[in-house]
């Protein structure tokens, strides 16, 4: 089985599409597909569906959407190859591929490729590449990870309750995927190259400390003091307007280093920032401690 939901949702088995197109049947593939090979209870496919408020028949309405979705398996299976060999095993059913246990259903992938888990495992090796110092490593395992993303998380599926939790779960954990990239391109000098996609980032996420932060260093080792200095003050802008906060005090004292800085003058560690920087989650959710140097 092959699972795809960074982006619009699409599961196979056998090559072949088991996604349903009608919304709700569409909703339950998704949030089991998310959760494959483990049990998804009732209750949180009911709460995903009708938002707390449910139908005295919603329980059989589920079921309905079940069947629904082994018909479409059953197509699926059809087109897989028989075991060689003289006792081969017996051809599996959509029940096999789609388990109803006690309390829940479950999703069973064979051992297939979900890009949830690859872009997990890949970020993975990422941040141990940055906390071993491998920076072109790390670069290029986050690159990778983020590559996986074709759209926003289940961009054509309606959600609920339970699939919009999911969604702002994956999506912090891209931004923190984001964040090392674009941290290790900075450590490996490429500061050049980030500004077109950080102008673009900054612009997207308005209050995100460590891309503004990332922003004005790249500008800075560019040349671009004054730039820099701007993206400061249009930050502490929104800052103050939007969350009635000012700048933490790692952003100050980078604006301070830019200030008294030459323009062609590349910080010294010492005058910028710390070497781990917590950022609150009140903040920006899901991003890992910026690195400087």
């Amino acid at each position: 089985m092959r699972i795809d939901v960074l982006g619009i949702l699409d599961v196979r088995e056998n090559g072949a599409s088991i996604a349903p197109t009608a919304p709700k049947p569409r909703q339950v593939l998704a949030l089991l597909a998310l959760h494959a090979d483990q049990v998804v209870p009732v209750s949180a496919l009911i709460d995903e569906l009708w938002a707390g408020r449910p139908p005295r028949s919603a329980r059989t309405t589920l079921q309905t959407y079940v069947l629904q979705l082994r018909d479409l398996i059953t197509l699926a299976l059809k087109k897989e190859t028989p075991a060689a060999g003289p006792c081969p095993p017996p051809r599996r059913r959509a029940k096999d591929v789609l388990v109803t246990s006690p309390g829940g259903y479950m999703l069973v992938s064979g051992g297939g490729a979900s890009d949830v888990r690859e872009f997990e495992r890949l970020a993975g090796m990422g941040y141990r590449a940055m906390d071993a110092g491998d920076f072109p490593g790390a670069s290029r395992l986050l690159c990778e990870a983020l590559a996986l993303w074709t759209g926003s998380a289940f961009a054509d599926v309606q959600t609920g309750a339970q699939l919009e939790m999911e969604a702002r779960r994956l999506e912090e954990s891209r931004l923190c995927a984001l964040d090392q990239r674009i941290e290790a391109d900075l450590r490996l000098g490429r500061h050049r190259e980030l500004l077109p996609e950080l102008t673009v980032l900054t612009s997207r996420y308005p209050t995100h400390e460590n891309l503004h932060a990332q922003f004005m260093l790249a500008l800075h080792r560019s040349g671009r003091r004054g730039e820099a200095l701007d993206v400061y003050h249009r930050l502490r802008s929104t800052l103050v307007r939007d969350l009635g906060l000012e700048p933490p005090a790692r952003l100050r004292r980078l604006q301070q280093s830019i200030l008294i800085a030459a323009p062609e003058t590349p910080l010294a560690a010492e005058q910028q920032m710390p070497a781990t920087v917590p950022l609150p989650s009140a903040r920006v959710a899901g991003a890992r401690p910026l690195h400087v140097n």
